[in-house]
């Protein structure tokens, strides 16, 4: 999994409440179980008309966030099914931060195995963080995992919370299997002496 130290990136406005996992990515798109090529289905009912073609009015349609990293969106971001093709699809397309007051539980520890950072702030914080990334392109944040700091484009900072374990598996790209294989010189010792002491296991 990609570390995530430090970004600086276009942020796209998405002020919707309860944008669920079926609106992330639709439930015809998860026949693979293939983390790649879910990009061009995020948000699909949004950014396709009924015949095909691109929706220019979508946001991520739109020239200036064509390219965007991180998604400012409203309250209850991810609802919905459990499905882990949401996270799959946002970070194929680009994704690497998203910010809201509030995520699905189960969304926003899947982005951490994903190596996206889902960021929670306070109203006020996501009204100005939301009205800085309506700046087309000069919507530009720089997230700072370490020092966990967002700074606008026109240098004001926000502070977030984050859980310190969660943490330190983004700074060190670590995903469940990473953080086993921390682990695999006692794993392995384990293993030898079950052979040792109870060989018929």
């Amino acid at each position: 999994m990609e570390k995530f130290t430090t970004l600086t990136g276009v942020a796209a406005p998405l002020p919707w409440v309860n944008i669920d996992t079926d609106m992330i990515i639709p439930k015809q798109f998860l026949k693979t179980i293939k983390r790649t090529g879910l990009g061009t289905a995020l948000f699909h009912e949004m950014r396709t008309k009924e015949d095909g073609s691109e929706n220019p009015d979508f946001i991520l349609n739109k020239p200036a966030y064509r390219d965007a990293q991180i998604l400012v969106v409203g309250d209850n971001f991810g609802c919905g099914s459990s499905r882990e093709h949401a996270p799959w699809a946002l970070l194929d397309f680009g994704i690497r931060c998203v910010i809201s007051t509030s995520f699905a539980d189960i969304f926003y520890n899947n982005c951490f195995k994903n190596g996206i950072l889902p960021i929670k702030v306070s109203e006020d914080e996501l009204e100005k963080l939301m009205d800085d990334a309506e700046r087309g392109s000069n919507a530009t944040l720089t997230v700072d995992l370490e020092a966990q700091e967002i700074k606008g484009p026109d240098g004001g900072a926000i502070s977030f919370e984050i859980d310190p374990h969660l943490k330190h598996c983004l700074l060190e790209g670590l995903d469940d299997i990473g953080q086993t294989m921390q682990r695999a010189d006692t794993i392995a010792s384990f293993e030898t002496k079950m052979e040792e002491t109870r060989p018929w296991v």
